[in-house]
């Protein structure tokens, strides 16, 4: 299978429904490499809780890396079947460590380029969960709207990388590719 990009909305149930292909696609369950996005929230209870329901729903064989540096970890093992959990919470750690929320998108090409060229590479079967948020209201802040067209921009740069794309509504995954 390749390659699968996986969108929706928050609590779709693309990440349950990435989890499911990943393991489908692995030959064993010990195989699967989990890239977890999220950095850790000081003072944030509710993200924690977010946090501990993925990682209770997780094989237990599955080796997790939780990282913002997804590019470098998909190069560090190239064919080990990988989920990618998600690029919202890895784009905005980008954002934060560039300190580009006022400064502007341009400041992030340089990242997503290498995210893009580290899939593109990528041997082995790969599930990347990311957000749709482009079918929303347009967001009130700058901040909110940059987030928004530079999510929207990597999500079709890697639906056309991918071999298969797949967009989750209210539990049911649709194929779009």
């Amino acid at each position: 299978m390749g390659r699968v990009l996986v969108l929706g909305g928050a609590r779709s149930g693309k990440s349950g429904h990435s989890e499911e292909l990943i393991a489908v696609m692995a030959n064993s369950p010990s195989e699967v490499r989990y890239i977890a996005t999220s950095p850790p929230r000081v003072n944030d209870p509710e993200w924690e809780e977010r946090i501990a329901v993925h990682r209770a729903r997780r094989a237990p064989q599955w080796h997790t890396v939780e990282t913002a540096d997804v590019a470098m970890e998909l190069r560090r093992e190239r064919a080990v079947p990988t989920l990618v959990d998600d690029l919202g919470t890895w784009l905005t750690a980008q954002i934060d460590a560039r300190q580009a929320w006022d400064g502007g998108p341009a400041a992030l090409d340089d990242v997503l380029d290498d995210l893009v060229s580290a899939v593109c590479a990528y041997e082995g079967p790969l599930v990347i969960v990311t957000p749709e948020v482009g079918m929303g209201i347009v967001p009130p802040t700058r901040s909110g709207r940059m987030f928004r067209d530079l999510i929207g921009v990597l999500n079709s740069r890697l639906a056309e990388k991918c071999e298969k794309v797949v967009v989750v509504i209210a539990g049911i995954p649709l194929p779009l590719k």
